[in-house]
Order: C-alpha cells, then sequence, then structure tokens
C-alpha cells in the first residue's frame, strides 16, 4: 500500500449535491461503505491467540473491494486547486479526460465538472481525501467500481467515512489510544513480579527501566491463579530484550493481574500499563436505594466499556472476535449507557462483511438473524435513516440466503455447515426450533420495515406477508393449548414436547402471544421452577427482559442481586461469560474442556445496564430516533430510584420514590413524549395535563425543555 498525496482541482464527483460557490466544504477521508469495517475486523480478529498459537476464526473472511471509482459533480463560480491524498495507485479523470503529466498540481476552471478518481489498493481500502476551498471529499461523494454504479433500485452509493480528516491520518492507520495506568500493587518474586491492577483491563505491559538481558515472559490472568498457572493460563508472551530503559510490549492484552518472569541477571524498577480503550462518554446513570444494585450498575457499565473497542467484541481476554448474537445485546445495553451509534455501525458492516452470502454470519443460523433485528433496533433508538439505506443491499443479499434455506414448510432448520447455538444450555438444537421460526418472523419483519423506509414496495410486501404467515404457522405448529405453552421443536414431522424458556420468551418479548397467552407462559415457564433453567447472562438477557415486559420488576431485582450480586460476591471486577454458584475456587473459571477457558469480562454480562434503563427508568422509543417516546418507570421494589436515558437530542432524567416522580426532558427532543404510571388515589402533576387511561393507570403527555413532578400513590 501507498499512501500519495495529489494536488487536484476537483470539482466533486458523482451526481446528487452541487457545492454553492463560496461555501467552505470540510473534507474527510471517503471509501466504499463497508470496507474500512471488514479490513479492520480482520485486521483484529486474527490476533486472537490461545497460548503461543495463533487463533483463527473459523467462519468466511470476506474483503474489501481492492479497486473503486470516487465520482463528483460540481459548479464552481471561481478556478480552484484542490489537494487529493489517496491510499493506493489512483488515477483521476476531469469531464471524462485523465489528468496528464505532474497529477499533484491540477487547476480546476470555473464552470461546471465531474471528477473521477479510481484508487487501487489490495492492502487496505482504497479511500480518498480531496481538500479545497469550496470542495472537499465527504458523504456526498458517491463510489463503485465504475463510476455510475448503481446496486439496488438505481439508487447511487453515497461513500462513507468516520472521523478520519487529516492526509497523515488515513483509515489504515487506524488505532486505539492509549493512557498509562499504575499497578495497584507488585510483588518480587524470585526471577519474577506478581502485578495487580486492581481491576479487569486491557492494554501493554510496560516494563520501567528493565536492566539486563535475557527473555521476559508476561503471563496474564484474570485471575490470580490465572496468572500463576503458567502451564495453563490462556495468554502469555514471550520477548527477548537487550537493552536497558523502558520496555513495552507490544501485544495488547486482557488482565486483571501479570506474572512476570526474568531471566536471571534482569531487574525492572516499576511496572505500570498502557491501557487502551475506545474514548467513550457515560450518558446513561443509574441509583437506586440498593447499594447492591448501584454497584451492579457500574460493573456492567465497565464490563460494556472494555468490550467497546474497534467493534463491540464478546470478551476482552479470548476472542476479540465479532458474534452477531453477543453484538445485538451490545448495542441495546449501548443505548442506555454510552449511546454510540459509530460502534453499531461499525460491528453491523463487519459481522454483514460482503456479497456474495455462502454461509451464516459466524456460521450460526440464529446469528444471521439477530443481525436483521439489530438494524431494526439501531433504526429504533437512532432514527438514522442514511445508515439503513446504506446497508440494505446487504440486508436483502444475506437474506435472499436465508430464504432459500427454508424447508418445504417454509421453516428454517440447521443445513449442513450451520451451527444452530441459541445458548449453551443442554438441548437438541435440530429439526424446527420453535425459537428459531420466531426469530426468523422478527427478522422478516425488521426486512419489511427497512424495505419500506427504502421505498422498496414490492420487497417490503413480500417480506410482511412471509412474516405473517410464519408467525401463524409457528403458533399452530408449536402451541401447546393443553399445557399453554411453545414446546421446543419439530423433527421428521415429529413434536417433541420438551418445554424450554427460549422460545417463550421471545414470543412474549416479541409481542406475538395474546394476553391469555402471556399470562399462561408467565405461568407456567418463566416463573416455573420445573422448567430447566438458564444458566448464562445470555440468555438470562431475555428471560428478565420477558418477566419486566409483563411486570415483574420485584422478581427481576431479585433475580438481579442474586445472579450479578453473586459474580461480585465472588469477588469479579467485570461480569462474567457465565455463573453458576455451586462452582467454588478454581473451579469456576473452567469452560470449554480448559482451566481458565471462560471471560470473566464479557459483553453479554453487563445486561442490567438494558434491564434497569428499560424497564426501572422506564423509558423507550416508540418511533424512530425518539420521534415518540414513553417513560414509564417502576421501582421494581426499590425505595427509589435515579438516572439518566441517552436519546440522539439529549438526556431524560427520570428520579421516582414511594411519593413522586420527576421526568427532566431535554430542549432539544422534540419528539411527542407520554409518562406513564399506576397510582392507586387520583395523582396530581406540577404541569400538563393528566389523563386516567384505566382504573388505577394514568398518562402525562410531556414537552421537550420541561420537568414534570408527580404526586402519586403506588398501587
Amino acid at each position: 500500500m501507498k499512501i500519495r498525496f495529489l494536488r487536484v482541482a476537483l470539482a466533486a464527483l458523482a451526481v446528487l449535491v452541487s457545492s454553492p460557490a463560496g461555501a467552505a466544504s470540510p473534507a474527510t477521508w471517503i471509501w466504499y461503505p463497508g470496507d474500512f469495517e471488514i479490513w479492520l475486523s480482520n485486521q483484529m480478529q486474527v490476533k486472537r491467540v490461545e497460548r503461543d498459537a495463533p487463533f483463527m476464526p473459523f467462519w468466511r473472511f470476506y474483503s474489501h473491494q481492492p479497486q473503486v471509482n470516487f465520482t463528483r459533480q460540481v459548479e464552481l463560480a471561481a478556478p480552484e486547486q484542490l489537494t487529493v491524498t489517496a491510499e493506493g495507485r489512483y488515477s483521476v479523470l476531469l469531464d471524462g479526460k485523465f489528468v496528464q503529466g505532474d497529477q499533484q498540481h491540477i487547476a480546476l476552471p470555473a464552470g461546471k465538472h465531474t471528477i473521477n478518481i479510481q484508487v487501487y489498493n489490495a492492502a487496505s481500502p482504497p479511500a480518498i481525501l480531496v481538500q479545497g476551498t469550496t470542495i472537499g471529499s465527504d458523504t456526498a461523494w458517491t463510489v463503485g467500481p465504475t463510476p455510475h454504479y448503481r446496486p439496488l433500485n438505481g439508487a447511487p452509493v453515497q461513500a462513507a467515512s468516520w472521523n478520519f480528516n487529516a492526509p497523515d491520518t488515513p483509515p489504515s492507520h487506524y488505532q486505539l489510544p492509549t493512557r498509562e495506568v499504575a499497578a495497584v500493587s507488585i510483588q518480587r518474586k524470585p526471577n519474577g513480579l506478581l502485578v495487580d491492577f486492581g481491576q479487569e483491563t486491557t492494554g501493554f505491559v510496560k516494563l520501567k527501566n528493565l536492566q539486563g538481558s535475557g527473555k521476559v515472559t508476561l503471563y496474564y490472568g484474570e485471575s490470580l491463579e490465572e496468572a500463576l498457572a503458567t502451564d495453563a493460563c490462556e495468554t502469555l508472551d514471550r520477548y527477548t530484550a537487550h537493552h536497558a530503559g523502558d520496555f513495552i510490549a507490544t501485544n495488547s492484552r486482557a488482565m486483571r493481574y501479570v506474572y512476570i518472569q526474568l531471566d536471571e541477571g534482569m531487574r525492572v524498577d516499576d511496572v505500570s500499563l498502557m491501557y487502551e480503550y475506545l474514548p467513550l462518554t457515560q450518558r446513561g446513570s443509574f441509583r437506586s436505594s440498593d447499594e447492591e444494585l448501584n454497584r451492579i450498575w457500574d460493573v456492567s457499565a465497565r464490563s460494556l466499556q472494555l468490550n467497546t473497542r474497534e467493534f463491540f467484541i464478546d470478551g476482552v481476554k479470548r476472542d476479540h472476535w465479532l458474534w452477531s448474537g453477543d453484538a445485538l445485546q451490545a448495542y441495546l445495553m449501548n443505548y442506555y449507557s454510552f449511546f454510540d451509534g459509530d460502534a453499531v455501525k461499525r460491528t453491523a458492516w463487519a459481522l454483514r462483511g460482503a456479497d456474495p452470502v455462502d454461509m451464516h454470519i459466524n456460521t450460526i443460523l440464529d446469528y444471521s438473524l439477530y443481525w436483521f433485528i439489530g438494524i431494526q433496533d439501531y433504526y429504533r433508538y437512532t432514527g438514522d435513516e442514511a445508515f439503513v439505506r446504506s446497508i440494505y443491499p446487504r440486508m436483502v443479499s444475506l437474506m435472499d440466503f436465508v430464504l432459500a434455506r427454508r424447508n418445504a414448510d417454509g421453516m428454517l432448520e440447521g443445513q449442513p455447515g450451520d451451527w444452530v447455538f441459541v445458548d449453551w444450555a443442554k438441548m437438541p438444537t435440530d429439526g424446527e426450533l420453535a425459537v428459531i421460526q420466531l426469530l426468523f418472523a422478527r427478522s422478516l419483519e425488521a426486512m419489511a420495515d427497512s424495505a419500506t423506509l427504502v421505498h422498496d414496495d414490492p420487497r417490503a410486501a413480500r417480506y410482511r406477508q412471509l412474516a405473517t404467515e410464519l408467525k401463524a404457522r409457528t403458533m399452530q405448529t408449536f402451541w401447546d393449548p393443553q399445557r399453554q405453552v411453545l414446546v421446543h421443536r419439530r423433527k421428521a414431522g415429529k413434536l417433541d414436547t420438551l418445554v424450554t424458556r427460549h422460545p417463550n420468551m421471545f414470543a412474549l418479548l416479541f409481542g406475538y402471544l395474546d394476553p391469555t397467552q402471556q399470562a399462561a407462559v408467565k405461568r407456567n415457564v418463566l416463573l416455573n421452577e420445573q422448567v430447566p433453567e438458564i444458566t448464562t447472562p445470555y440468555m438470562r438477557f431475555y428471560e428478565l427482559a420477558a418477566l419486566a415486559e409483563s411486570g415483574q420488576q420485584a422478581y427481576v431485582t431479585s433475580q438481579i442481586k442474586d445472579y450479578w450480586g453473586g459474580m461480585l460476591r465472588a469477588g469479579a471486577t467485570c461480569f462474567w461469560e457465565q455463573y453458576d454458584p455451586r462452582q467454588k475456587g478454581v473451579e469456576r473459571y473452567a469452560m470449554y474442556g480448559k482451566a481458565f477457558g471462560m471471560s470473566l469480562c464479557h459483553a453479554w454480562g453487563a445486561s442490567p445496564l438494558y434491564l434497569l434503563g428499560r424497564y426501572y427508568l422506564g423509558v423507550q422509543p416508540t418511533q424512530p430516533g425518539y420521534a415518540s417516546y414513553v417513560v414509564e418507570p417502576n421501582l421494581g421494589g426499590l425505595q427509589w430510584i435515579e438516572g439518566k436515558v441517552p436519546t440522539p437530542h439529549g438526556d431524560i432524567a427520570v428520579s421516582m420514590n414511594t411519593q413522586h416522580i420527576t421526568v427532566s426532558l431535554p430542549g432539544e427532543l422534540a419528539g411527542q413524549g407520554v409518562l406513564r404510571f399506576a397510582s392507586a388515589s387520583a395523582p396530581r402533576s406540577s404541569g400538563g395535563a393528566l389523563r386516567q387511561t384505566s382504573a388505577g393507570h394514568y398518562e402525562l403527555p410531556l414537552a421537550a425543555g420541561q420537568t414534570y413532578v408527580v404526586d402519586y400513590t403506588p398501587p
């Protein structure tokens, strides 16, 4: 790859927007949508190791397009000179003619012009930065394999960009920032040191004033036991040092502890960590009358923060891979904490990859379905139409792949090469699983919504019809009218009478059950100890959300304190991939047949961020981007709660105790809001017009920039 700088008088490329004369246009690096994310995710995911051995992903890797045409049309009132910086070998056409000679200095005359810049780069995504007085590279440029490429419905493809705004900071140079963090304690041992950073963290170990020549071995541990298990820890690094002075490890690793072994005669004065992180602003918050619950929220936030990096990853120690099922939950937690939409978009692009499609995302059937749902959720929380329009063609091609794998009954089941995961629970996953059909129906609804947004009306109608038919067929096939539950699966035309929590809780969450069925599922499945329990935070996320959806917040509070509080009492500084309170000591860290195989900082362990924001503070959009929204707080058995929920237009602050509800709204939030609550007696409000919706239930319209205080009586 080569970075070249070229001055060009551009009149900008492609079609949609002309630059008005005299208007300054900020310039940014641009590329074909998805290319940077695919390339960056490939760079990151191949860094996984198992001790000394590289551990590559087992699914297909896609690649960026090696050649891209960048185009724009402009009209200039006066002559202009432009500087073009390109990543790769490139050529410039001005009004259909090649620029000859010294392409680093090109003057663009006044008038109408079409600019085409063709860039080839097999090593990293072809990208350009165009800088001029009135013209700059931005997302108004169009991109494609040809200057007038139209992939779907005749719509041009607009260029992508993300915070790369200078010639010396091209996309291929992206790296996370670092800052130095001191160790909490250092124990000196013969030929080594045991270092404790006090909590789970990630970064580059720094040995200060290392003296002597020889081998340096770093044994990393999320637990003390792992760091000291030199023959069994999951990650380690071996270096040879030949100079005096500070030594910084070249690999970023996750750890709380690191055991450092030095060859005889070597010494080090001090140890610190170059903490590696994605800059995030914590906008969401939660506090309550229960200090343990507050601690759970804080540790959840740190767990998600550590796993929010170039992308949302599953765990900082082991994988550094992107998993679609994990990502969907991280997105939802993010909307109630950091509200980093860019991280969601990067992850969605990277997970999807490029065309053609010949396997499920991560090879997992259910993970392809979660990907569609994640796009739908992103639009609901952000209202970002441009992203949906950009990624829609790849939604269509993935759904075409999924639809082609239906069986004769129009249902999905695992095919050769598919992994039907669902959960780590011990249950059969072959045949037609009820939960898979429910996720499939939801995915078709997501496709219908997206197709409607981009005015692809024929596909919207088809997806909507398929979703309706599949929901009806699923309920008809799997609903047991005698037991009033959804059974687990059908195989070879025969129903399996096994009852699991998974299809029942998803059907409730997706709104696919009538009130009678909802009550039956809550009673016969979710609150039934005879139904096999869920042991991973992954599916506890949905189980507790379904319980809260059905008004069981007080029960959910006890479950959060028992499960996540149990991890805290076991010494967790971040939340784990799995927790079984029956396991004690070092056995708690074993998984996948390895003594320290379990991740102790897993993104799916942070679900209290979502549960407490969505079902206790009670804030959610009811139209995309909070064009309308509801605030429905619930104490969940607590004496008081307070917190903030981020939106694209500022933060909504909510507090509630046994006497008052207070809601403060940002002035930029122009959508129509409503406060909903229950009260045993007629409530009073400091503003707005209260209305009773049913016996003991009330609503209050909310307006931007206002603070409302409601006096009420808990039912």
